[in-house]
């Protein structure tokens, strides 16, 4: 994991104490709102509906346990109590009063944290997979790769007032955990021929109010001009993105406006124009980075463990978690662990001071003091050997963490939407709840299989609705909620988005047409299919005359 520099200590100690002076100012009276917008907007801090919230930046979504323990004490002194985490990998605190929001960061950077970047028309925190390191399918850990690009992007003098904000991924896997084709920029590991690794640079995907897949303009980049290219693409977009509307001044519409050959001829020829003139990291500044992303040291342990296999006969509970929560490890003797913050009826993505404390417990205990922050709003204990998966589980289930649902139709995303967020047009938070209610049952839900369902309160999809297997986006229309649904949609290597099904429901209607989509796909399933199997076999019109005909 890494540390910071005393480069990192003194550009975070120093922001703290100048966002102290801006804040002592604005209550005052000596700023006015319009005056401090900019201002609190780099420091990550939102004026939302009801308060003002505050998104802190989790890098790469990797934590210690130290940073999280800080993260539950700042939701218990500061906060209502708890902390949101978010599809950005990020955490969000939606209470936080102003005059408390400078000693907040001066308490995320004792233990290297901080909000920069994590808002504003710049390169916003570099997401990754949470798994990186560890998973069995990996080509090579991308979170070096993620390190540079932090290091590369913040404070970048070219890259700090783009023409609108800016989001990068990486995944080291062929099996897409970090929704790179949806991205401004998505990097996915590769290897050449020779079998030296490389990226593949994929450009122009995202969401919101025009989603769009990214497309791939360089099939195969060395990895030592990474930091070359990604200057060009960024002056590229600098140069020729829309500063004249917001709505068309994501890369995403420059690739499509322009056409990806001549986005792809532009930023090659302003690569080869620029020759050596970017910045580049030396060899010792590279080894330093991956030192700290070294493989920690693992025991040599048999990959079969008897005590795991005992507690699996004996304990279904225990066996019903494991088998959708637990994944394979590249070390003999360990397991990768998924943590769901989706309980039942509760609020997706939350999680309380206590429970942070107790993950973080865990995470000594078990996982070598790391936490990895997913973008489907859960965490990952990357690290524990299999002989402590049924502790570990007890462990969870004492802090109300250890539901079995990981993956499946309860493993709902959703975006705070209108109960918090001044951008929202609806609800996200009480169709997740009542769509999870519904299929509560852990037998339904095994039959179901695997099943992603994203909630957007309004048309940025902060919810990633539009990569939903079932996507549905609240809107508003004559003073009153109501919601579309869309189907086919995918976040994964195969990711597409998804095709509205047709007019939309009231809030009421809801999780009864989820379920109608969901007996449609029972009914018509072959054997082994995912929903997005069948529906990708079946097309939209079974599902579409099941909906209608019920509701």
């Amino acid at each position: 994991m890494y540390r910071y520099d005393e480069f990192d200590r003194t550009i975070v100690g120093e922001r703290v104490l100048q966002f102290r002076a801006q804040v002592e100012r604005r209550l005052a009276g000596r700023l006015t709102e319009d005056e401090f917008k900019p201002l609190r907007l780099m420091n990550g801090l939102y004026l939302q509906l009801h308060a003002y919230m505050l998104r802190v930046a989790i890098p790469y979504g990797t934590l210690s346990s130290r940073q999280m323990r800080r993260l539950a004490d700042i939701a218990e002194k500061y906060d209502k109590g708890y902390g949101h985490f978010t599809t950005r990998q990020n955490i969000q605190y939606n209470w936080p009063k102003l005059k408390d929001v400078p000693d907040i960061l001066g308490d995320l950077a004792e233990v290297e944290m901080h909000a920069i970047q994590t808002s504003g028309n710049c390169i916003r925190n570099v997401t990754s997979d949470p798994w990186a390191g560890v998973a069995a399918d990996e080509i090579e850990d991308p979170r070096p790769t993620a390190e540079l690009i932090r290091q590369w992007s913040t404070f970048h003098p070219e890259f700090s007032f783009l023409p609108r904000k800016f989001k990068i991924a990486v995944t080291g896997s062929p099996n897409d955990r970090a929704a790179v084709k949806v991205h401004d920029i998505g990097l996915r590991m590769i290897t050449n021929e020779a079998g030296e690794p490389g990226y593949e640079v994929i450009v122009g995907g995202g969401q919101g109010r025009t989603p769009m897949v990214g497309v791939v303009i360089r099939e195969f980049l060395p990895k030592g001009d990474l930091l070359a290219y990604l200057e060009a693409i960024m002056r590229v977009y600098n140069l020729y993105g829309r500063r004249d509307n917001k709505y068309k001044a994501r890369i995403k519409i420059l690739v499509h406006e322009e056409g990806a050959g001549k986005i792809r001829d532009a930023v090659e020829a302003e690569f080869v124009r620029a020759g050596g003139l970017q910045v580049q990291p030396d060899e010792a500044e590279l080894s330093r980075i991956n030192a700290y992303f070294a493989p920690p040291a693992y025991a040599r342990l048999a990959d079969r463990s008897q005590r795991l296999e005992a507690a699996l006969a004996s304990d279904p509970l225990f066996s019903e978690w494991h088998r959708v929560s637990v994944a394979a490890h590249k070390v003999p003797g360990y397991a990768i662990a998924n943590v769901s913050l989706k309980p039942i009826g509760g609020v997706p993505g939350d999680a309380t001071g206590e429970q942070m404390r107790a993950v973080a417990e865990l995470a000594e205990r078990h996982s070598m003091g790391e936490i990895r922050v997913t973008h489907t709003q859960n965490l990952v204990l990357a690290n524990v050997r299999k002989d402590d998966l049924h502790v570990l589980w007890t462990g969870l289930g004492k802090a109300g963490l250890a539901e079995a649902n990981t993956g499946l139709v309860t493993d709902i995303i959703a975006c705070p939407g209108l109960d918090y967020c001044a951008l929202a047009t609806a609800r996200s938070i009480p169709i997740a709840q009542a769509i999870s209610t519904k299929f509560a049952d852990r037998n339904r839900q095994r039959e179901i299989g695997e099943l992603a369902i994203k909630i957007s309160g309004c048309i940025n999809a902060c919810g990633h609705h539009h990569v939903g297997h079932i996507g549905i986006l609240g809107l508003e229309k004559k003073g009153e909620e109501f919601y579309q649904i869309s189907l086919g949609g995918d976040a994964t290597e195969t990711a597409a988005i998804g095709e509205i099904v047709g007019k939309g429901f009231a809030h009421e209607e809801v999780a009864d047409a989820v379920e109608t989509i969901v007996d449609a796909y029972l009914a018509r399933r072959e054997d082994g299919e995912r929903f997005i199997d069948t529906y990708r076999r079946i097309g939209a019109e079974p599902f579409k005359e099941a909906l209608y005909a019920a509701h």
